[in-house]
């Protein structure tokens, strides 16, 4: 490539509004290619996944962050090369942190112990513990010294140091806002005297109960091909094709063809790439027949295991399948209701009859959404939910949505059960469950919420990685509320699930399918969205699927817990019913936390929102608030039908709890 288009490309990748680049900038992007022999594209996406790590969207590539974006990658480099030397790297107890530090790729320290937790402890450690025989109590983790017994099984275990919550830095700062535009409404001076909202199931929960660990193979090869046949349907209709326009993409022959399938590697291990892609037939259309992918004559493609594709081409050599095209896959209708149904939902907010003037507009609806671990590795005081729960009583708020993980299989002390209830707490020690300690730390907090306002909506979602839940498969079903001591106004809902609140259609999912997408997806050339997150939250409404990853990231790539392996349980999916974690509708709000950075974005007019972890491993973390303003009657019926248009008149703010 000559130097003029190699300048050309470097401004449009990383220049801003079109300026050229400075001659530093410049400088330090060359100086990366010619280290490590890259190419504008590849270095590009390495940059891509460098921003994601340093938790942030819009890095400026300055001078100072490309060189500490060298680091890391030259740090990737020789932990690579130790790996294959079959080299352990000296073990260091107690290091101080850096800024740029070598044989780390925790560059500044932002990735929040996602990285593997420093091994080994001195055998004065170990001998320390051995005299240490009583089970340590919750309180007394919170007030041990730094050289305590408690705190070196938690770094064993990969806990992170303990922290205060209360020495958190800028509680309730907003570091992310959706429609600004639209005024952050007041709180009501009082509780109103009816409920706002009315919920309503568009999911049937009841299926939801299946019996798990009863897998057959063949059914779960049924479901797979019986997915991409549903595609095919809608693409021929979508695209006006005749039938005989559909062929085999493993069949040698001249003729352009429209083949069907999934999107698969012939490699059993490692991330997809161009030379292992494949197109995984269904046993109808191809003998289920994996077919290699060409991908020459495309200017940009996105593509991640799993991905139900419809491609133009042919099969001229016998070898591979030449793409020329991939055709759209159209997505479901927005939502819409008559005229009658969205006035009285507008009438409904209003709280009662007597609440205000029936003249004025009513008071907007607020959401609070959050996602669980709901408390810091160190401590069990669950003390990020009970502030959230505080703003949601303070605030009067309408509807307290809340995703899983409660209690969290994954949290160190969980999975050591290590830990003691508080003295004050009215429990039988000999009879104690994980009921016992949600009813006793969590089911509290909701209590405050009711109290403060009776007709608030509580929904929670539940987790694979929740321990009262003994449904640990998705699709997932929702816990039993026995012996939780839970409000009676409280309600458990499936792992997804979508549901009607007044006009908005919800869809929530408590899987990190996000996170997934972003470790396995295939971008070349110029894709046709080359922002990350939005283009990942597209991947959810175009495949009409709340996990549509298939097969899911290996545990091993996976965020690191503070158990003792380290490793999540990943996504647990259960192959038979994954048409359970189908959607039935455009949702107006998509709901999909995940360990990548928090965000709001509308895409394709759905408000997609990731509130972030209310508590992340060693320290606060972020929820989402949403403001939503009642519908516009003044717009023209479409069929009979209102668009809600819910991306137009929802702000939502990400917050620091």
């Amino acid at each position: 490539m000559a130097d003029d288009e190699i300048l050309a490309e470097l401004t449009e990748r990383f220049g801003t509004a079109g300026k050229p680049l400075e001659p530093d900038v410049e400088a330090e992007l060359r100086s990366i290619m010619r280290l490590h022999d890259l190419s504008v594209e590849d270095m590009f996406f390495k940059w891509d996944a460098y921003c994601i790590k340093m938790d942030s969207n819009d890095l400026k590539a300055t001078p100072e962050v490309l060189r500490a974006f060298k680091q890391s990658l030259q740090d990737a480099l020789e932990r690579s090369t130790r790996t294959q030397a079959n080299i352990k790297p000296e073990k260091r107890v107690g290091a101080t942190p850096r800024t740029v530090t070598k044989n780390n790729s925790d560059v500044f320290s932002m990735l929040d112990g996602l990285t593997t937790p420093s091994a080994g402890r001195s055998t004065k450690m170990a001998s320390a513990r051995r005299r240490q025989m009583d089970t340590p109590s919750i309180s007394r983790i919170k007030g041990e010294p730094a050289s305590s017994p408690v705190k070196l099984k938690l770094e064993d275990m990969g806990a992170i140091p303990p922290s205060s919550f209360h020495d958190r830095q800028n509680p309730g700062e907003v570091i992310e806002t959706l429609n600004s535009n639209l005024p952050a409404a007041d709180p009501p001076i009082a509780p109103f005297g009816e409920p706002r909202l009315r919920a309503t199931a568009a999911s049937d929960q009841k299926k939801l109960g299946y019996k798990t660990l009863a897998m057959k193979l063949s059914e779960a090869s049924e479901i797979l091909d019986d997915r991409i046949e549903e595609f095919g349907r809608v693409i021929l209709e979508h695209h006006k094709l005749d039938e005989s326009a559909f062929g085999n993409a493993a069949r040698q022959g001249t003729t352009e063809i429209v083949a069907m399938g999934r999107i698969a590697s012939d490699s059993a291990e490692g991330r997809l790439n161009a030379a292992s892609l494949v197109l995984e037939t269904t046993r109808t259309m191809g003998n289920s027949i994996r077919v290699p992918l060409d991908l020459t004559q495309l200017k940009g493609y996105q593509f991640f295991p799993g991905q139900i594709v419809a491609l133009r081409g042919s099969n001229t050599s016998g070898r591979e399948f030449a793409v020329k095209e991939v055709l759209d896959v159209p997505l479901f209708a927005s939502a819409a209701s008559s005229p009658s149904v969205l006035e009285a939902h507008r009438d409904r907010l209003r709280g009662g009859p007597d609440a205000m003037d029936s003249d004025s507009d009513p008071l907007p609806a607020t959401f609070l959404f959050a996602s669980g671990p709901y408390t810091a590795d160190d401590n069990l005081d669950f003390e990020p939910l009970h502030t959230l729960c505080d703003r949601a009583a303070d605030t009067y708020a309408d509807a307290l949505i809340l995703a899983g993980p409660f209690i969290d299989s994954e949290h160190p002390m969980i999975a050591s059960g290590d830990f003691d209830l508080p003295e004050d707490m009215p429990y039988d020690p000999d009879t104690a469950t994980m009921a016992t300690v949600f009813r006793y730390l969590i089911s509290p907090a909701l209590h405050k919420v009711v109290a403060a306002n009776p007709h608030v909506t509580i929904l929670l979602i539940p987790s694979v990685r929740d321990v009262i839940d003994k449904h640990a498969a998705w699709p997932q079903d929702g816990f039993s509320r026995k012996d939780l001591g839970l409000p009676k106004t409280v309600r458990i809902v499936g792992n997804p699930m979508m549901l009607s609140l007044n006009d908005m259609v919800l869809g929530v999912s408590s899987q990190d399918v996000l996170f997934d997408l972003r470790q396995e997806e295939l971008v070349g050339g110029r894709p046709a969205e080359p922002a990350l997150l939005r283009r990942v939250s597209r991947y959810l409404l175009e495949q009409r699927h709340y996990f549509p990853v298939f097969p899911p990231t290996d545990r091993s790539r996976l965020p690191k817990t503070g158990t003792t392996h380290g490793a999540p349980p990943g996504a647990m999916l259960d192959v038979s019913y994954l048409k359970l974690g189908e959607m039935v509708a455009r949702p107006d709000v998509l709901v999909v936390p995940s360990a990548l950075p928090p965000f709001a974005n509308v895409v394709e007019s759905v408000v997609v929102i990731n509130p972030g972890y209310l508590s992340k491993r060693r320290g606060p973390g972020t929820y989402a608030k949403m403001t939503l303003y009642p519908p516009d009657l003044s717009q023209e019926p479409v069929n009979g039908l209102m668009a809600h248009k819910v991306f137009e008149r929802a702000r939502v703010e990400i917050t620091r709890i």
